[in-house]
């Protein structure tokens, strides 16, 4: 089975981290947060539930309805503002997720890709304690990748500042302490999203009238071809390219996001895929 390594980013195994470029130097300012005896109980975390709003503390966090709360803050749009807020459907999830910049819709179409189950946007507000006082922070999304928790925080590297990194440092110890995954998402690496913005239009389930998923894979086998030949070796490769472009973006075929898709790049067939054409 073909994995993601540093030259190649195997698209039907990579993960999160090998997509993206992430900033974890918070861990140089951790020492400025006061966290010491029982500091789980002393931050917390405020959630919107059923029109209300409900604090927890973070030793607490177990016991949050997270599937069943809304945004911690509301989504504005406005005349002349500098960022670029909307809703982003995730196929998914089968619902249009909130965003405040297109670096974040960039990441909801990468959690879409990963097949997150759930993602909770601008989830809840973190209030903490750090060296010079009390400060808050909310985070940008919550996602439920494979069952597990993935608290993201969406930031280009050359926006990050130093007050920037102690939240950040603060959300990494409250994921933590929760049982949580936690990045920082500053960028992509070369050619990722691309790739993936041109997977992301065929994300749409579709009907196989022509049996080109069978035609795919039995050309195919347990080897990898070009993209062009493997569209040629179908009855319709008109066709076909477009089916082989959904399969990529189902993972049921690889295919390199660190290279620009091309019709000589290599596609193969998932490891969970072969055998059953």
């Amino acid at each position: 089975m073909r994995r993601a390594t540093e030259s190649v980013i195997a698209s039907d195994v990579c993960e999160l981290e090998e997509l993206v470029a992430q900033f974890d130097e918070d861990g140089e300012t951790r020492g400025l947060l006061r966290l010491g005896a029982e500091w789980t109980r002393r931050w917390s975390t405020t959630w919107k539930v059923d029109g209300g709003e409900v604090t927890w503390p973070v030793r607490d966090m177990a016991h949050v309805p997270v599937l069943s709360t809304r945004p911690a803050r509301g989504f504005t749009w406005r005349r002349a503002q500098r960022h670029h807020p909307g809703l982003q459907y995730m196929v998914t999830t089968g619902w249009a997720h909130g965003f405040e910049s297109i670096e974040e819709s960039r990441v909801l179409v990468a959690l879409d890709f990963l097949g997150a189950s759930e993602v909770l946007s601008q989830p809840f507000r973190l209030d903490f304690e750090h060296a010079d006082g009390r400060a808050w922070h909310v985070p940008d999304f919550l996602a439920v990748i494979e069952g597990g928790m993935w608290l993201l925080d969406v930031r280009p590297a050359h926006l990050v500042k130093a007050s920037d990194a102690l939240k950040f440092a603060a959300a990494r110890e409250t994921a933590a302490a929760s049982g949580w995954r936690y990045s920082v998402v500053t960028g992509w690496r070369p050619h990722v999203f691309s790739v993936l913005d041109h997977l992301s239009s065929r994300r749409r389930p579709a009907r196989d009238l022509l049996g080109m998923r069978h035609q795919v894979l039995s050309a195919l086998g347990s080897q990898a071809m070009p993209f062009g030949q493997l569209a040629e070796s179908t009855s319709l490769p008109a066709v076909a390219r477009a089916h082989i472009v959904r399969l990529l973006w189902q993972r049921e075929l690889g295919v390199d996001l660190g290279s620009p898709l091309l019709d000589r790049s290599l596609v193969w067939a998932s490891a969970g895929v072969r055998g059953r054409v």
